[in-house]
């Protein structure tokens, strides 16, 4: 779950944040995923993240669902829960502990909305490195050397013009492949969806902040 929305992002080195140049064939396509996801009502999606190690060896699969509406989110993967009401992010984790923080806090991961949004120009360096078959694949580095991933592939559906997958590249070397499908730009979702209800939540759950 982290690898998607937690993860700190990834060191590259200093010659490349310096001296490259923003493709302009990505930057058009990501331009289209960012007016196709502002102008949606609200979006949901079904996501499963597939963790590899370093040696190329499969870690574990898990699989969860996406709300998102604007500057909020709600993500649900097993008991785990993740809620950004757009000022605080609240983490359950499934079982004794929340954790809060604010989204300020919380600007050097990859949210969802840096996942999906199409706007990367404030925090990444990237390029085209493929247009074949349904997808684009856009190669993206950090531009900031204190996160702690190296980069992120991100696939684009040419028809959609959506993400439909992403694979982040750790400092270690290990990778964790985020497949997005089933996603809904016209969702709707009740009233209080993306607001933090304490008493959702074991009672004997610790919240820290």
């Amino acid at each position: 779950m982290k690898y998607l929305f937690f993860v700190a992002i990834f060191i590259v080195g200093i010659t490349i944040q310096l001296n490259a140049q923003n493709d302009p064939a990505a930057k058009k396509v990501l331009n289209e995923v960012g007016e196709k996801v502002k102008s949606a009502k609200g979006i949901s999606a079904k996501f499963i993240l597939e963790s590899i190690t370093s040696k190329g060896k499969p870690n574990g699969t898990k699989m969860g669902t996406l709300s998102m509406k604007g500057d909020k989110y709600l993500l649900k993967q097993g008991k785990t829960v993740i809620i950004c009401d757009g000022t605080n992010v609240y983490n359950f984790d499934g079982n004794k502990t929340i954790t809060k923080s604010s989204v300020e806090e919380s600007s050097a991961t990859l949210s969802p909305q840096k996942l999906l949004s199409g706007s990367y120009d404030n925090d990444f360096t990237y390029k085209m490195v493929s247009t074949k078959g349904a997808n684009y694949q856009i190669e993206m580095f950090p531009k900031d050397d204190r996160r702690s991933f190296q980069k992120v592939d991100l696939f684009v559906n040419k028809l959609k013009h959506l993400v439909t997958k992403a694979v982040i590249l750790d400092k270690s070397n290990n990778k964790t492949v985020v497949l997005i499908s089933d996603m809904n730009t016209n969702a709707k979702f009740p009233e209080g969806t993306f607001t933090f209800k304490r008493s959702n939540y074991p009672a004997d759950a610790e919240l820290l902040d």
